[in-house]
């Protein structure tokens, strides 16, 4: 029977905010830190009839709502899933959403069928982008000024456009989305800083992940997601991987059809060998 649901998972310190879509295995989208849950309307579109597609806002983004406590994210996920009343998930993560995403299969490696990491960090790993080593400081200035505007033109330049490249690269409308949806978090201003970390972190344990995995990336990305989409292909077994030559950070809005058919073969490969 197919499943259509918004709502929220209560518990002590945030009301977390979920929408839920379609028929079949469970597929959890977590989004970007630039953006919120809205970014997966494409893939909701395209896989909500062969799968139940879960996706979420995070602590201080979309429509969940937080207090300024300890947390963790890989604990908001399972206690969405529980609430969900899910055993086991595909998980996509993107960016900070992937980092999540790692770091919640290896907490909870019974509660993921696959894995797609895309653009995405490792926790405990980091690696500094020359291009960027003065933009970070002044982006930081900025925030604690409350010139949210410009907060997010310099993110828009880094995330979406992609280091040094002009802000002609994309299609206009994905950029404006993109805008919009990272100022409406930033205007919310709910603080979310409190994040218990992995201990110890992704970046000495990829080779503990032993789930169907596939790293995505895109070549005009920071030089430290191209690291991490490096290293993961290198180090998790037998992963799979794929990079764009001419995509930037947010792989599944740049190339949406693309995006859907790489995934759709990998997760159409784990159901198969699944059964």
């Amino acid at each position: 029977m197919t499943r259509s649901e918004t709502g929220y998972v209560v518990y002590p310190g945030t009301k977390l905010y979920y929408e839920v879509d379609g028929d079949g295995s469970a597929l959890t989208l977590i989004h970007a830190g630039v953006a919120h849950l809205r970014m997966w309307d494409a893939q909701v579109a395209a896989f909500k009839d062969r799968y139940t597609v879960v996706r979420y806002d995070e602590r201080g983004f979309g429509q969940t709502q937080t207090e300024d406590v300890p947390y963790s994210n890989a604990t908001d996920l399972l206690q969405l899933l529980d609430h969900l009343a899910i055993d086991r998930t595909h998980l996509v993560g993107n960016s900070r959403g992937g980092s999540i995403a790692l770091d919640f299969a290896l907490s909870h490696p019974d509660r993921v069928r696959s894995l797609t990491l895309v653009g995405s960090g490792i926790s405990g790993f980091d690696v500094d982008d020359p291009r960027l080593i003065d933009v970070w400081p002044e982006i930081e200035r900025l925030w604690e000024a409350k010139e949210y505007d410009k907060v997010v033109e310099r993110e828009t330049q880094i995330w979406t456009d992609g280091p040094g490249q002009p802000s002609t690269r994309v299609d206009p409308e994905m950029r404006r989305r993109m805008v919009d949806w990272n100022l409406e978090n930033y205007k919310a201003d709910q603080e979310a800083d409190q994040v218990q970390k992995l201990d110890p972190p992704a970046v000495g344990r990829l080779g503990e992940v032993k789930i169907p995995t596939l790293v995505i990336w895109g070549r005009l990305d920071t030089a430290d997601t191209n690291a991490a989409g490096e290293k993961m292909a290198a180090e998790i077994p037998g992963v799979k991987s794929h990079v764009f030559p001419d995509v930037a950070h947010m792989v599944s809005l740049e190339k949406p059809a693309e995006f859907n058919t790489l995934l759709a073969d990998f997760l159409a490969q784990v159901e198969a060998g699944a059964s």
